[in-house]
């Protein structure tokens, strides 16, 4: 039977301290989180002398809020409890003035639902009701109405400056026992500058994304860069637990579309709303945002019913073996381990999913963030074997499927530029990587990242494009043996049957003020494999770079060597040459092909059986 709403709510509006005259001491209270803080009773509660309010428990799931303050704590009459170790809160959990309940959000509806935690009173946010009698409960969802349920008081703080959200937000007036009328603003979020570096790591994360991925997001200053990078993308989808002003932009772009999810389709799926006014006006009855509880979002078995979809995870430290170090204090925005695990999780679970790690090379104090081991550093996060993709704004290292030595040979090579030489020397003595491994200190600061680019050849066969890399070398290890005899001599002039360690490490370590190489892959960007390569060597007496191409058997004729070709002729002029040289046999016909399809003039006379070639740039 339907319950009838009543029309007289308004004699339920009271004063807070009428609210407090409620409680007794000992009582467990439920507080919303951040935007959706109820802060006029709480703001009294913490104000107030009153001899009831003693021995209180506080729980709150996420501390972002400005109304409990660590100084209030200090007098001993309430104990804040919370689920989340970040923002203000880390410094009191290690004062022991918070406890801190280590619990992976996905279980916290069913933790609560079992009435472990036993809520006595719960102080919620709601907009005014509308006409039918409905308050929403704005931009915090989370388990708002499993507390209700089972709290022996609760009390609505309505607040018209709260945007009706839509959703599972839904409540009605009659579930209150009392209300009051809020007297603050909700707390809002300045939105963080973009910094240099940050859209540098930003950049490199968005390039790993492809079109028609499903994303999680956050609130950070890389989130804040990240939206910009991916404003390009198409179809993209968004499962996340925070929603911010960064994601507000990205949808009216009109990159987002939610085409392709398959857990509320159509809809950007959140629990919590964090940023500026504009922000939550902006949500204010918006039909492409849905909110709904932690059940919904933070599960990994309905994260991973995307597909494709991607974590993008912000961290503070990594060691060489792919160890995690989350932010701490107030550097720990909404990023925390129980957060982390299950959106990671969730994208082990999806078709084509993976997970990005991303932090800058080093911290605001100049100190590396990419560390032999990270000892005793707070906050870790032992997910080894769910690290995919770490990117700083050196570019991003592929550790998926990896051993320990190439992982890191993967993560030294985009370290700052600075700290490579003594990650190697360390990595060498602890045994992580070869004691032979080569290390060209001056490529530190050479390595071509203008050579990165992506083209889509005949049959719509994507391939990326990147300089070499020492850590290349296992993949261009097997590409050399999936060659043929003939494809072998073409390339190397002599029938080599094997390519050892010691040769291939030559081959990948390049002196990039002599060198170039680019190497052509195909794949997802966290399972990518070497199809091609193509390197110019300069002449030592002359401004000519010698020149030769080798693609995977089962990519040629499809333009890859011709492509390969002028990106080479590009960066070579970029960096003074004046034209190339090359010999090739007379039966490489294709390779010849090649030459003459190029912009400039090619110069052909025949010695010993090789055409050896001259190509002037114009």
């Amino acid at each position: 039977m339907a319950q009838k709403i009543k029309t007289d709510w308004k004699d339920s509006v009271v004063t807070p301290e009428k609210v407090l005259e409620k409680i007794h001491p000992g009582m467990c209270i439920f507080l919303g989180t951040g935007a959706a803080e109820p802060r006029t009773l709480v703001k009294h509660l913490m104000a107030s002398n009153a001899d009831n309010l003693q021995d209180l428990e506080l729980f709150q799931l996420l501390s972002f809020g400005d109304a409990i303050s660590l100084k209030g704590l200090k007098n001993q009459k309430f104990r804040l409890k919370t689920f989340f170790s970040g923002w203000v809160a880390k410094e009191a959990i290690g004062d022991g003035r918070v406890d801190l309940i280590p619990s992976r959000f996905s279980r916290l509806s069913q933790l609560i639902a079992s009435r472990q935690i036993p809520f006595d009173v719960a102080f919620i946010q709601i907009t005014p009701p509308n006409k039918l009698g409905y308050c929403s409960l704005g931009v915090s969802v989370d388990v708002a109405k499993l507390v209700m349920d089972q709290a022996s008081l609760v009390v609505g703080e309505i607040n018209p400056n709260i945007p009706q959200t839509l959703g599972n937000t839904f409540v009605s007036i009659n579930d209150f026992d009392m209300l009051v009328n809020a007297t603050e603003k909700p707390i809002y979020f300045d939105r963080w500058p973009i910094d240099p570096v940050f859209d540098k790591v930003a950049a490199n994360v968005a390039s790993a994304i492809e079109d028609g991925s499903c994303i999680s997001f956050s609130f950070g200053p890389l989130y804040e860069a990240l939206a910009k990078h991916l404003m390009h993308k198409k179809d993209l989808g968004v499962h996340s637990p925070i929603f911010s002003d960064a994601l507000m932009d990205l949808i009216n772009s009109g990159a987002v579309t939610n085409r392709y999810k398959r857990h509320f389709p159509g809809k950007t799926l959140t629990s919590y709303a964090i940023g500026t006014q504009e922000l939550l006006n902006w949500l204010d009855c918006n039909p492409l945002v849905e909110f709904q509880g932690l059940d919904k979002v933070f599960n990994p078995m309905r994260i991973g019913k995307n597909p494709r979809f991607v974590a993008i995870i912000n961290i503070r430290k990594i060691d060489l073996t792919g160890g995690i170090a989350l932010h701490v204090g107030k550097g720990n925005v909404t990023t925390d381990t129980a957060e982390v695990i299950d959106f990671v999780n969730g994208a082990e679970i999806s078709f084509g999913g993976y997970s990005i790690f991303a932090l800058p090379s080093r911290n605001l104090k100049g100190e590396a963030n990419i560390k032999l081991t990270l000892d005793d550093i707070p906050n870790q996060l032992n997910v080894r074997e769910s690290v995919d993709l770490v990117a700083t704004e050196y570019g991003v290292a592929n550790l998926n499927g990896r051993t320990m030595r190439e992982r890191a040979m993967a993560l030294i090579e985009i370290a700052h530029p600075d700290d490579r030489a003594k990650l190697i020397k360390e990595a060498k003595a602890q045994k992580i990587i070869y004691k032979d491994q080569i290390f060209i200190e001056e490529n530190a600061h050479l390595y071509p990242l203008e050579a990165k680019c992506k083209h889509t050849f005949k049959n719509n066969i994507s391939v990326r494009f990147r300089a070499i890399r020492p850590s290349d070398e296992e993949e261009m290890r097997r590409l050399f043996y999936r060659f043929s005899d003939e494809s072998v001599y073409y390339r190397y002039f002599t029938p080599l049957k094997t390519m050892t360690h010691s040769k291939m490490q030559e081959y990948v370590n390049v002196d990039y003020g002599k060198v170039m190489s680019i190497i052509g892959l195909v794949g997802d960007t966290d399972k990518g494999h070497i199809i091609a390569e193509a390197r110019y060597v300069k002449d030592p007496k002359r401004p000519y770079g010698d020149v030769a191409f080798v693609v995977d058997e089962g990519f040629q004729g499809l333009g890859i060597a011709t492509f390969l070709y002028k990106q080479l002729m590009r960066l070579a002029k970029e960096r003074g040459l004046q034209g190339f040289t090359a010999d090739v046999l007379p039966a490489n016909k294709e390779m010849m092909r090649v030459f003459e399809k190029g912009a400039a003039e090619v110069k052909a006379t025949l010695e010993y059986g090789v055409y050896r070639l001259s190509i002037p740039f114009k």
